[in-house]
């Protein structure tokens, strides 16, 4: 279904939007990403529009049989009674029963449009669940002996993603005796990762067989096999919640006591302790309130705790300062010791004490034995990289040979949030203003003349409905009269025909409109979540915000479709009955008034109750998407713990409580519903009453009794309408905070007024940093304080210290992510905050910590660092980053999709796209935050020679964990809890035997471990 497709697309590209805003703010793309979703929302209008046309359409078909049906039964009856075939009463009859035995149908024509909803949700629900899972549990399962042998053999195992295609691994043979550590080494993209998912069972092999204590996995129930290892994964996967909620992941029933002693192994307890709520500290979405170091010791404190006798490290000490790097090897290596360990490493120091080590190329084996033996192969895979690595660090330990300083017992500062700590409660908690119906109506202004043909259809359509009643009645009063039939049976016709059309043309143009502020409303809740991004995304998660485009929006669509034109048919139809009920009787209005008058009051008096209930359930119906969302994005990482009951159990917990709310909120509406039908019945009865009395006082003509009768029931219609309308608009006014919640967030970075003489230079251009100081809340301990540096034009300054030190908060504060709270950052000797955002970007190129891709080609993953790049500017910028080399090896090239997040890539992958990026953008100032930290050793070196010819003129801002890649810089910051503790070059540094010399001698160490010539 194309509307279902259009819906499902839209949801998806919005939640890439939201979730990679950072990145694409800092390409200056937002806008640019704003406008593609604009035309997603466009299209999802039209694909609507067109559906309800269909649904509308059939709507006015069945209406009008309806109607049709009722005045030809009418018509013939008085025919009939005027033949004398048919007393009169029986017309009566037939003319009472013609306006309530139609009713049913009436009401589930306003079905149409939920039904419409629920037949595309239901589609695409049945398609997965009808999916059939790739990897099976075994029919008979096998049980491993007891206690287990965490034996690893992989026997002519190969298996490739893309059924054949492309071998991820090849005939890959190898054996890993219990107790043993072996080493998994070669460049990215190798298949190393691949044998931990076949491992772990993710997937199964096409060919050849995994063992596991003797046993082949796939005859392992799966549980029973993910509980035997513990994985420390390259991409760590924090769930939103508090830092001890993650750590549970792996022993839920795990005591306090547990969890800091697993986090002291991984010195993680030091910083969670200065975290401001402790172990209880909320860490946001994909542990965004934590830095990349801080987040990669909470997975290995995770997998500490999870203490399975299989133990995988897949890249573990990627994005740990050289400090703790050697701190948590220590660890590792005595959390090794009796241990089965599978160590994927692109730092080869993290493998040099391996029983063995194997190396992968291309996805097969290529050498395998002790270091020592793998050494002597001159020409082999593993000596160049080797010989790499070593070069690497030759420079950084020249000068240490004199330092004593030993890592041990090292503890880290206390550090802030890397992305802003705030116990700021969610959304749909804050204050909102009362005024939203208001604020809906004045969305309307662009569409004034849609929305005045509106105005006008609905009380037409609405008289003439009234008026079929008014002509029936006034043909039976000609009935009884013995007038001339022809007259009234051709004006029941017309008016039947008429009424049919008026009420079409009412639903599609009233939807029309609706729809049109829908698709405006979600093109523009992007527009709001750009400059407020990436601070607000700490706060709001990213699957709520998704509920919001979705759920809530569509929602709005009742108050713009069913509100405004009934609201005003409402107050003019009852008018014009009591009018008239007062030129035929004053008494009959009398008594219908206060039954119409309590029908219109039912909503509003329950309106309180029906308001808390209609915003619970837009609430938690957006708590129960964001933690689907976010249990589907970590999904590996649960199944790697086995925590996908628990995870369930916590989903289900959530959408129990949503359809408890669900039932109080329907329950409320059935004791509304009824008390309306009572009155209604009430109402009509009096009046029929009361007319009945008027006729035998004489007061009323007996042949105007069906008429005041069906005036009275024409007169609840509207009304009816209307409070069916109020009752579900409860859930509407929830839906309209959230999304208000959201345009009524100030926004952090306000747009300058733009520099009269934009810098054009793209050779550099001067950075400065003046007294800069900054914290991420005002009850927060500051990120940054009294930081004051300067880069010179075409020279580079490195930040290096510890893991939330400040150095990533730097460059965000430099692409004006945040503004400082006092002080000020310069390029060109301008302040910042005088240029345009999109100038600012523009001039600064990223190549972030955590690499963000999109869900589309690699090609375009590329041309984001500069959209009007020629094929041909891509490509030489991705040979520069050394992408071309897996590129050609991909399905279709650079047109293979990489997946949400990158994820058909590995990690380096993933990092020689973002580099390539920044080759394409070619900007003046250039920012490395731990540009290389995922590659190995040969790539590195051949990817950082790109980025020294980069370099070459330019400014640049690089941080690194890495010393190895600062020694060359002009000038070294060394950051220590948010202050500049020493500056100076790489040798005036280690002269001065402090902090600096102190991480060389951490990153010596762990050099050391490797063996001393090839």
């Amino acid at each position: 279904m194309g509307f279902r497709r259009s819906q499902s697309a839209m949801g998806a590209d919005f939640l890439d939007s939201v979730q990679g805003l950072a990145t694409l703010k800092a390409f200056g793309q937002s806008g640019r990403r704003g406008a593609e979703l604009a035309e997603r929302a466009r299209h999802l209008y039209r694909s609507t529009m067109w559906v309800l046309a269909v649904n509308i359409g059939t709507g006015g078909i069945t209406l009008l049989g309806i109607s049709a049906g009722a005045a030809v039964a009418l018509g013939w009856g008085a025919v009939r009674v005027e033949n004398g075939e048919l007393p009169l009463s029986t017309l009566l009859v037939v003319l009472l029963l013609g306006v309530e035995v139609f009713r049913p149908l009436r009401d589930l024509v306003q079905l149409y449009h939920g039904s419409m909803l629920a037949v595309a949700a239901t589609r695409g629900m049945y398609e997965l669940l009808d999916a059939v899972p790739a990897v099976q549990e075994p029919a008979t399962p096998a049980r491993l002996d007891a206690p287990v042998t965490p034996s690893v053999r992989f026997e002519n195992v190969s298996f490739a993603y893309d059924s054949g295609r492309r071998p991820a691994i090849h005939d890959c043979s190898f054996e890993l005796q219990a107790g043993e550590t072996l080493g998994v080494v070669g460049p990215s993209g190798a298949g190393k990762s691949t044998l931990v998912a076949l491992l772990l069972r993710f997937v199964d092999p096409q060919q050849g067989r995994v063992l596991l204590g003797g046993r082949d996995v796939r005859d392992l129930r799966l549980e029973e096999l993910r509980a035997q290892v513990a994985v420390v994964a390259q991409d760590t996967y924090l769930f939103y919640g508090s830092v001890a909620e993650n750590l549970r992941l792996a022993k839920p029933s795990a005591t306090q006591a547990e969890l800091e002693e697993a986090c002291r192994t991984a010195n993680a307890h030091e910083f969670i302790r200065a975290l401001p709520r402790g172990y209880e500290t909320p860490i946001g979405e994909r542990g965004i309130r934590l830095s990349g170091g801080q987040r990669q010791r909470l997975a290995i404190a995770r997998a500490l705790l999870k203490d399975a006798p299989v133990l995988v490290l897949d890249e573990a000490l990627s994005s740990v300062d050289a400090e703790n790097e050697s701190i948590i090897q220590q660890a590792l290596d005595r959390l090794q010791a009796g241990r089965t360990t599978l160590v994927i490493a692109h730092r080869l120091s993290s493998v040099v004490d391996a029983d063995r080590i194997i190396v992968l190329e291309r996805g097969r084996l290529v050498e395998i034995g002790t270091p020592a033996e793998l050494l002597t192969q001159q020409d082999g895979v593993y000596a160049r990289l080797m010989s790499s690595q070593r070069a690497e660090t030759a420079v950084v330990g020249a000068r240490t040979s004199r330092l004593n300083g030993s890592a041990d017992g090292a503890e880290e500062d206390p550090s802030p949030p890397a992305a802003g700590e705030s116990n700021t409660e969610s959304a749909h908690n804050e204050a909102v203003p009362r005024n939203v119906w208001w604020r809906l109506l004045r969305l309307v202004g662009p569409w004034w003349w849609e929305t005045v043909f509106v105005l006008l259809l609905g009380p037409l359509q609405g008289l003439a409905q009234v008026g079929l009643g008014v002509v029936s009645a006034l043909l039976v009063a000609q009935v009884t009269a013995h007038g001339e039939l022809r007259p009234w049976l051709w004006a029941l016709g017309v008016l039947v025909v008429v009424a049919a059309v008026l009420r079409w043309l009412d639903s599609f143009v009233s939807h029309d409109l609706a729809y049109r502020l829908l698709a405006e409303l979600r093109i523009r809740l992007y527009q709001l979540l750009d400059p407020l991004a990436p601070a607000y995304l700490v706060r709001r998660r990213s699957g709520d915000l998704a509920s919001t485009l979705l759920g809530d929006v569509e929602l709005i669509e009742l108050f713009y479709a069913h509100t405004i034109s009934p609201l005003f048919v409402a107050v003019l139809v009852p008018s014009v009955v009591l009018i008239a009920l007062l030129m035929l009787a004053p008494s009959l209005a009398l008594i219908l008034l206060p039954f119409v008058v309590a029908v219109a009051l039912t909503p509003l008096l329950a309106g309180r109750q029906s308001a808390r209930l209609g915003s619970d359930l837009r609430d938690v119906t957006g708590e129960v998407t964001a933690h689907g969302v976010d249990s589907i994005q970590g999904l590996r990482t649960i199944v790697a713990f086995g925590y996908g009951k628990a995870r369930g159990a916590q989903l289900a917990s959530r959408s129990k409580r949503l359809g408890l709310l669900k039932r109080d909120f329907l329950r409320w509406q059935a004791v509304q519903n009824a008390t309306i039908e009572a009155l209604m019945g009430l109402g009509a009865l009096a009046v029929l009453t009361g007319g009945a009395r008027l006729v035998v006082d004489g007061e009323l003509q007996r042949t105007l009794l069906p008429l005041a009768t069906l005036l009275a029931a024409s007169a609840f219609q509207p009304v009816v309408t209307i409070v069916t309308v109020a009752k579900e608009l409860m859930q509407t006014a929830g839906a309209a905070r959230r999304y208000f919640s959201v345009e009524d967030e100030p926004v952090p970075v306000r747009d300058g007024p733009g520099v009269a003489a934009t810098p054009r230079s793209a050779r550099g251009l001067t950075v400065g940093f003046r007294d800069v100081n900054f914290s991420y809340g005002p009850h927060e301990p500051q990120a940054l304080r009294d930081v004051s540096f300067e880069i010179s034009a075409g020279h580079t300054v490195a930040l290096v210290g510890r893991s939330g030190a400040g150095k990533t908060t730097s460059a965000h504060l430099l692409l004006r992510f945040w503004d400082p709270d006092r002080g000020r950052i310069e390029l060109d000797g301008h302040d910042i905050r005088e240029f345009r955002l999109d100038d600012l970007r523009r001039l600064v190129a990223l190549v972030a910590q955590d690499t963000y891709l999109f869900n589309t080609s690699l090609r375009e993953n590329i041309r984001l660092g500069r959209v009007d790049a020629s094929d041909e500017d891509v490509l030489a910028a991705a040979r520069g980053a050394n992408v071309d080399e897996f590129a050609s090896a991909l399905p279709d090239g650079y047109d293979t999709l990489v997946g949400e997040r990158g994820l058909q890539l590995s990690g380096g992958q993933r990092q020689r796209v973002a580099i390539a990026r920044a080759l394409l953008k070619d900007a003046p100032v250039l920012v490395l935050d731990e540009a290389t930290s995922h590659l190995d050793a040969v790539s590195e070196a051949e990817v950082r020679a790109a980025l020294d010819r980069l370099r070459e003129g330019r400014t640049t801002l690089v941080i690194a964990h890495r010393l190895s890649t600062v020694r060359d810089a002009d000038e070294i910051l060394v950051l220590d809890g948010g202050t500049i503790a020493e500056r100076g070059t790489h040798h005036e540094l280690l002269a001065q035997d402090g902090l600096y010399s102190h991480l060389v001698a951490s990153q010596v160490q762990a050099a050391a471990r490797a063996p001393a010539s090839v």
